[in-house]
């Protein structure tokens, strides 16, 4: 029995619905945050650009944009020096929410956490980013669908 995969498909459920629930009290939904933090970090960017930083494609992108620059949140504008290229910008709302969501990213974790010890959360850390890396590797192993 698949013991790994079983608790660990149950747990990212849970954690998706909680942290789902903690975007949608700053009118967010879950991956709109992703987005924000990214132009957080640096404004501006484009959708492809956006799209390789969170590991999505460009269309799911520009759909979250669509959404967020309905919202309120974001503003498309065209490239300076190339019009072909579209620029996401933050509205001073989307910036606004800086604060708020990385608080409410940082209580969650620490809820979820409070029962591990230092030592059993930098080990929980350490293998999860393991996890990550062999699950990513297989993954880039593995033909597409079209091959």
């Amino acid at each position: 029995m698949p013991e790994f995969l079983d608790l660990h498909g149950k747990t990212s459920k849970a954690l998706r619905a909680a942290a789902d629930t903690g975007m949608r009290r700053h009118g967010l939904h879950l991956g709109q945050n992703l987005l924000l933090a990214a132009l957080w970090e640096q404004d501006g960017r484009t959708p492809g650009e956006l799209a390789a930083t969170l590991g999505v494609t460009t269309p799911t992108v520009v759909k979250m944009a669509t959404r967020m620059a309905t919202a309120g949140l974001l503003t498309r504008t065209r490239d300076d020096r190339d019009q072909r290229l579209v620029r996401l910008r933050l509205t001073a709302a989307g910036r606004a929410l800086q604060e708020p969501v990385e608080t409410e990213r940082r209580l969650l974790e620490e809820r979820v956490t409070a029962d591990l010890t230092a030592e059993e959360r930098h080990l929980l850390l350490t293998a999860l980013a393991k996890v990550h890396r062999a699950t990513t590797a297989l993954l880039a192993e593995q033909p597409g669908p079209a091959e």
